[in-house]
């Protein structure tokens, strides 16, 4: 009933739909840019100017209108003026991953889509539509300057075959990563992921915090890059036969707009332009 409700009022004309109480979308507590915000304790972020931003409790609401399974970590959301994707910021306290890892991408993939199998059991229990890998839009690539993990995965609804493109990308830090999740539709990504790098400039660990900060002594990760993909701890038991434990994470790692990015995008649109 809540899905339908979110669809009825992404459709209905734009011009019509100034009452916030009939669009759950613009009644979310948004924070327009330009602004500075806060990722809970480790990190900030420069939110420009046609941007917006959810804290955590308004990131939750999201989740839940656009039929994504929240995880138990504070997480927060970002929008572009467009609507063309949305991005999905959660912090891990990891410990300092080391970088010097080989990773090997037909591995990693495997592992993913078997860890997606098990997350499709949730979507089945909230009566969501199940999500497929169909394989990579972009295959894993180490920032080494950047200190960023970044890849893209293809994925599309079992039942509509509707494709969407999840672009990652992990932020190492000194004692953690910010986990970064930008879903889109595969014909606006390369529009989508300039979009969302715009704003990664404006995005920095708290003071103390940084990879380049680290001292010997400081916790260091049991893994290492490939099992920031995979899910980090989960992805260790994984390797003992407990692919199980993959699917709790990937379950909140993965956000499928299910109702439509271009409606969505139409609903963004007009959310942007009523405020200028």
């Amino acid at each position: 009933m809540l899905a339908a409700l979110l669809v009825a009022c992404l459709c209905a004309p734009v011009t019509a739909q100034t009452d916030p109480q009939t669009n759950p979308i613009e009644a979310l507590p948004w924070q327009r840019g330009p602004t500075t915000v806060s990722l809970g304790t480790h990190a900030s972020l420069q939110v420009p100017k046609g941007y917006a931003f959810l804290d955590n409790k308004g990131t939750k609401a999201l989740n839940l209108l656009m039929q994504n399974p929240s995880n138990d970590e504070d997480e927060y959301a970002l929008v572009d003026d467009r609507g063309d994707w949305v991005a999905y910021f959660t912090y891990a306290d990891t410990g300092y991953i080391k970088d010097n890892e080989q990773i090997d991408p037909d591995d990693i993939l495997d592992s993913i889509r078997k860890g997606t199998e098990q997350s499709n059991k949730e979507r089945r229990s909230h009566g969501w539509d199940e999500l497929r890998v169909l394989g990579w839009s972009a295959k894993p690539e180490y920032d080494t300057q950047l200190k960023s993990l970044a890849w893209s995965i293809l994925a599309e609804d079992v039942s509509t075959q509707q494709q969407v493109v999840n672009y990652n990308t992990r932020l190492l830090g000194r004692y953690g990563v910010m986990q970064v999740v930008v879903a889109t539709a595969p014909d606006k990504l390369g529009h989508s992921i300039g979009s969302f790098k715009e704003t990664v400039p404006g995005f920095q660990f708290s003071p103390g915090e940084t990879y380049g900060e680290y001292q010997p002594g400081d916790h260091v990760a049991a893994y290492g890059l490939a099992a920031l993909i995979t899910g980090g701890a989960a992805a260790v038991a994984a390797k003992k036969g407990l692919f199980a434990v993959i699917g709790g994470f990937l379950a909140a790692t993965w956000k499928f707009l299910l109702v439509g990015l271009a409606a969505v995008g139409a609903r963004f649109k007009s959310f942007f332009v009523k405020k200028r």
